[in-house]
């Protein structure tokens, strides 16, 4: 039995010759599978985010008491530097669109502009998020870890955190960092915390101001669990180490999950914006030169911008997730 094939004249849909399927290009169109690909990939991390965090709702880290910084200034701004990160990054994406714009009607000057403008955003969200990693590892307050792992935080009277050196006795000697041939012979420090155990034990003694609470949120005032001194005294008998800053390890904020799931997510989308920002240079530098008025178009320009706003939405998901809900 012969096989019959249909046959496709030159130039027809699907028959090659420079044919544009849907009206779109090969490019654009081979871009819209990255887009979707790379979609299905951040919803999967948003989404391991979303079953672990519903896991442990009554002791996830709150977003407003861990990110309350903003550069040069000292004070508690919860989520206001990082709502100015999102601002800059999806007035980038304006400016992109503007671009694209510009690039249809064959006005060099205006894409150069534009484009230089949405490179600059990228520069300036990419910085803050720099930034916000290393306040974020560095810490803010310390917090005290028991021998199951929990952490537990100290407030004054108002129920705002204080930090360990607010109330910590001073050090009446010198410390001496624990290696496997000086303490226990698994286990070893990588470096000494600014302040030990036994200041924080003491300090707290003398402090009868300062109050301790726990991981354990009230789901009906979204606040943290602050316990009487009898119990924080007994929370202080399971104590085992300061916990300064966050890393994969240890984290001063509460589960340390919720450090693992912000240097996954966040660093996977940085990584996007600076492969962004660095497309957007290459084709910053053929705009000035002149490669698209040579070509007699700017389709380049609009490929890089679907890009640019695929990124600027899922930072949009990101936010949500992460650090409004």
């Amino acid at each position: 039995m012969e096989a019959i094939v249909a046959d496709s004249p030159k130039g027809g849909a699907w028959g090659g010759g420079g044919s544009q399927p849907f009206g779109a290009s090969y490019g654009k169109m081979m871009m819209w599978f990255f887009i979707m690909s790379d979609a299905l990939t951040f919803s999967g991390f948003l989404g391991a985010y979303g079953f672990i965090r519903y896991r442990f709702l009554d002791s996830w880290p709150i977003a407003d008491q861990v990110f309350t910084h903003i550069p040069f200034i000292h004070g508690d701004y919860p989520m206001y530097y990082v709502a100015f990160m999102t601002f800059v990054l999806i007035f980038s994406s304006v400016t992109m669109v503007l671009a694209v714009d510009a690039g249809k009607q064959m006005q060099k000057g205006k894409v150069i502009v534009y484009m230089g403008l949405t490179i600059i955003g990228g520069l300036i969200f990419l910085g803050s998020q720099a930034w916000e990693w290393k306040t974020f590892i560095g810490g803010s307050y310390g917090a005290v870890q028991l021998e199951d792992g929990k952490i537990v935080q100290f407030v004054d009277g108002t129920g705002h955190q204080v930090s360990l050196e607010s109330f910590a006795a001073k050090d009446h000697g010198e410390r001496v960092q624990q290696t496997k041939s000086n303490g226990i012979w698994f286990v070893s420090e990588s470096a000494l915390p600014a302040i030990s155990l036994e200041q924080v034990k003491e300090g707290f003694a003398n402090s009868p101001d300062i109050a301790m609470r726990t991981e354990l949120i009230n789901l009906d005032t979204k606040e943290k669990t602050i316990v009487s001194r009898e119990e924080a005294n007994k929370y202080l008998d399971k104590a085992n180490k300061v916990v300064i800053g966050a890393n994969l390890k240890e984290n001063e904020y509460g589960k340390t999950l919720f450090a693992d799931f912000f240097f996954f997510i966040t660093g996977f989308h940085g990584f996007h914006v600076l492969s962004g920002i660095l497309i957007n240079i290459i084709i910053f530098f053929n705009v000035i030169i002149g490669t698209y008025e040579r070509r007699g178009h700017y389709e380049m320009v609009e490929k890089v911008g679907l890009y640019w706003h695929f990124v600027d939405l899922v930072w949009v998901f990101v936010f949500t997730f992460f650090y409004l809900i």
